[in-house]
């Protein structure tokens, strides 16, 4: 025979992880909803899914993070050097989790910055292929837009570099050898 639960039924929401303390409520994760990731492709198709890997980024411990880092770069710089559609517009967010001191995988979130500013793909198959060019859908643009959202942000380097973490101060000196390239 069963019993029964003694939980009481509810529409209570599910709790949501807070913050670590002493991390500002000002978020960069808080502009997540002004970017139309229902309407943009990643290498899976619609891009629906980038906020909850940001967030896993973000807010999971270091299993997590590193796990929903590992499944983003897959969707927006497959293989290292394969940029999408919707990687531009994850780009500026990549800059803000690089900064925040409690994201564990902060190196490697700057050594995925390094790929996609040094993503030639498209534009390497579009010189052999001009057809390429012609898309409606301009993977070339896509690629071209990454890397300027990476040198748009580069202002963020000299703080990376003087941080205490070598890991992140040696990947950041490696991002910046290759925007300066």
């Amino acid at each position: 025979m069963r019993s029964a639960s003694t939980q009481q039924p509810g529409s209570a929401r599910p709790e949501r992880a807070e913050p670590p303390t002493g991390v500002a409520r000002t978020m960069p994760l808080m502009a997540l909803d002004r970017v139309p990731w229902r309407d943009i492709q990643d290498s899976t198709g619609c891009a629906a899914a980038i906020p909850l890997l940001l967030n896993g980024i973000a807010w999971g411990d270091a299993d997590t993070a590193r796990a929903a880092l590992d499944d983003l770069r897959k969707r927006i710089c497959q293989f290292g050097f394969v940029v999408e559609q919707a990687t531009a517009a994850t780009v500026p967010f990549l800059w803000e989790l690089a900064r925040l001191p409690h994201v564990t995988c902060r190196p490697q979130i700057i050594r995925l910055l390094k790929n996609i500013a040094d993503a030639r793909q498209w534009e390497t198959t579009a010189s052999a292929y001009p057809k390429l060019l012609n898309r409606r859908e301009n993977p070339v643009v896509w690629e071209r837009a990454a890397r300027q959202a990476v040198r748009a942000r580069r202002g963020e380097l000299k703080r990376l570099m003087a941080d205490e973490d070598t890991e992140i101060a040696r990947a950041t000196t490696e991002l910046a050898r290759s925007l300066s390239e």
